[in-house]
Parts: structure tokens; C-alpha cells; sequence
């Protein structure tokens, strides 16, 4: 029978299963178990595929049979996939949708297992200008400071702003602090004359729009004539 490195030869990565995908990042299995096995067994303990995805080096090498240098294969292939699934920077591009935001910015946020709170300051034609972290939590929340938020964006003197935080959980369904703090971060950047066009809740493999979903506030967002439109 072949293993799994043939397989994938023969094939091709996709056809693999889970395990023989692990398998072949293995390499070799443990004495009395052969890779696909062990690779299995790995899953099995992790809680899966996703859940090994988010392990840290450190946790990695205290599953059994995963030693230092397996364990580094493992989280250099899981990254690489990770920034395989982000489009190039391309500044000159707009934002014009959540879907242009989740590929470009929200997938990098998938795997984290704290919430993470990030800015996307843009011009007026809605072209990244900058991408900051302003806050980080833990598994369920997340202070989010108005004032760090808006700091950022006038220090890049941007004309809109879009925000995206995820949900470790893996459900992007907002919350009603959610709600309750994009209305108060679109209030303020009405003051400011800052257009907050969306704010994107991240979760496994995809993501809410509050705008596309008919939860945005009520305040008037400003937007300029060469402005495209989000949602």
C-alpha cells in the first residue's frame, strides 16, 4: 500500500485525507505505529485539523512523538497555508466590499485564539493607508479603547476606516457589545469626519458584515465623491 507522500505524488495534495495530510509533514511514525497512524492518533487528541491549526510551537511539542523539529515543520506548513489564503498587499486597490476586506485582512485573524481588535485606516478612495492591532482580549471579549482607535487614524490621516475583530469561538455572529461599540465608534467618527464604512466579525472560514447584514448604526456615514461604496 502506498503512504501518504506517494499518494500526494501520484494525486496530488488534495486528495489526501486529514490524516495523510499530517502524515506526510510527519515524515515517520513512532516504534509500533506506523505515520498514518500517529497522524490520526494527532488529530484525534488535538481536537482536529483546526485545532492543531492554532496550537503554538511550544504546545505542539508536548503531544506525544512531536519533538522539536517536527513540531517547527508543523507550524512553518500551517502558516504558510495561512499566508497562501492572504491576497498580496496592493495599496492601490480599493476596499470596495467585505468580501475584497476578509480576503485581503480578516483571514489572518482565523486562527487566533484571543480576540484581536484591528483598524484599516483608508484614503478617500478607500485604498488601505495603514493596518494596526489597537486591542487584545481573551476568549470572549475584548476592550476596545475609542480613543486608541481613532488616534490611529489620525495619525494617517484617513478618510474612512474599517474595523475587524474575530470571534476564537469560531461563530461571527455579533454580539450585542459588538453592536454597541460600532455605534459609538461611527458616532464618533461622524464628529471627526471620518467614514466608518464596515466593521467585520471573523470566525472559522468566514465572516459577518454588520453593514451587508443590516445592523450598522443609524448615524450618516459620510462618504466623498470618489468614494466607492462598501457592502
Amino acid at each position: 500500500m502506498s503512504g501518504p507522500r506517494e499518494r500526494l505524488a501520484a494525486h496530488g495534495a488534495a486528495s489526501l485525507s486529514d490524516a495523510e495530510l499530517v502524515a506526510a509533514l510527519l515524515g515517520t511514525g513512532r516504534a509500533g505505529e506506523n505515520v498514518t497512524v500517529a497522524a490520526a492518533r494527532l488529530l484525534r487528541e488535538s481536537g482536529g485539523l483546526w485545532a492543531l491549526r492554532r496550537m503554538g510551537f511550544a504546545e505542539l511539542t508536548c503531544m506525544p512523538g512531536i519533538g522539536p523539529a517536527t513540531a517547527a515543520r508543523l507550524a512553518a506548513a500551517f502558516e504558510a497555508g495561512l499566508r497562501a489564503l492572504t491576497f498580496p498587499e496592493n495599496d492601490s486597490v480599493p476596499l470596495c466590499s467585505s468580501e475584497a476586506v476578509f480576503l485581503r485582512h480578516g483571514r489572518k485573524l482565523m486562527p487566533s485564539r484571543v480576540e484581536r481588535f484591528v483598524v484599516i485606516a483608508v484614503d478617500a478612495k478607500n485604498r488601505p493607508r495603514a493596518e494596526r492591532e489597537v486591542a487584545r482580549g481573551g476568549r470572549t471579549s475584548c476592550q476596545v479603547d475609542p480613543a486608541e482607535v481613532f488616534r490611529v487614524l489620525l495619525s494617517e490621516s484617513a478618510s474612512g476606516a474599517i474595523f475587524l475583530h474575530n470571534h476564537p469561538s469560531g461563530d461571527p455572529q455579533p454580539s450585542a457589545q459588538d453592536l454597541a461599540l460600532t455605534e459609538r465608534l461611527v458616532a464618533a467618527g461622524s464628529l471627526l469626519d471620518i467614514r466608518i464604512l464596515d466593521h467585520l466579525v471573523v470566525g472559522s472560514g468566514r465572516y459577518t458584515s454588520l453593514r451587508d447584514a443590516g445592523l450598522w448604526p443609524s448615524s450618516p456615514v459620510k462618504s466623498g465623491p470618489s468614494a466607492c461604496v462598501m457592502g
